[in-house]
């Protein structure tokens, strides 16, 4: 297994976790928006591991969220690069190795920008999510004859660390007045889902119990997008 991202000490640490398990993890430090990392680090990979059958592009930030007079151009430009153009690069160097075995693509997308549009000031990030369902779409069709599947998750509200990496600027003058007493998540009312739930819908997708499964974004977010969008 590999782990690409730009924080070496967060990969280690999933890595130990993975070691610690019985498996093996090889750590590989880039950025996601920079295609001569991105197709350095896919070709290392393959060459130590002989071959790559999955990819998880999970990469993402929340980036800045903010009426659209105040996000700047820089501000849209970071959200597309990591988010969207990181998917683009990783695909794109790791087609080019799984068309000799085929194999299965899994898109962590959100359900900001497929079914939720009411989180006021997200522009670009669900712009970048949407494009997600789209490019892995296209995609599906196109490496189809390679025997490789590409497939997206939207994830709702999941306990993880995203928000940390959030900025919100003057968001009270667009948020929509929207309250939900007994909770906006269907199923769980305000708890939200577990980053290990999400992992058994990567583990489906990514296995043959999904052989004929292609093109299928899949919404994971215990029915807080049927009420909230």
């Amino acid at each position: 297994m590999g782990l690409f991202g730009r924080t070496e000490h967060d990969l280690r640490e999933i890595a130990d976790e993975i070691q610690a398990e019985g498996g093996r993890a090889d750590i590989l430090v880039g950025d996601v928006a920079n295609e001569d990392e991105v197709r350095a680090r896919v070709d290392e990979l393959v060459e130590r591991a002989g071959g790559l059958h999955v990819v998880f592009a999970n990469a993402g930030v929340n980036g800045v969220w903010a009426p659209i007079e105040k996000l700047s151009l820089e501000d849209w430009r970071s959200a597309i690069a990591i988010n969207l153009t990181g998917t683009f690069l990783t695909i794109k160097f790791a087609a080019a190795h799984m068309r000799r075995a085929g194999g299965a693509i899994v898109v962590c997308a959100s359900v900001n920008g497929t079914r939720i549009f009411s989180n006021s000031g997200a522009s670009a990030y669900a712009t970048s999510k949407a494009g997600q369902v789209a490019l892995a779409k296209m995609l599906a069709v196109e490496l189809a004859s390679s025997r490789i599947r590409v497939n997206v998750i939207c994830p709702g509200a999941i306990d993880t660390e995203i928000d940390d990496n959030t900025e919100r600027r003057d968001l009270e003058r667009v948020k929509v007045p929207v309250s939900y007493p007994r909770g906006s998540i269907p199923l769980t009312g305000r708890a939200p889902g577990r980053a290990e739930q999400v992992a058994d819908l990567v583990l489906f997708l990514s296995s043959d119990r999904s052989s004929h499964i292609t093109g299928t974004e899949v919404w994971i977010d215990g029915g807080q997008s049927l009420v909230q969008g």
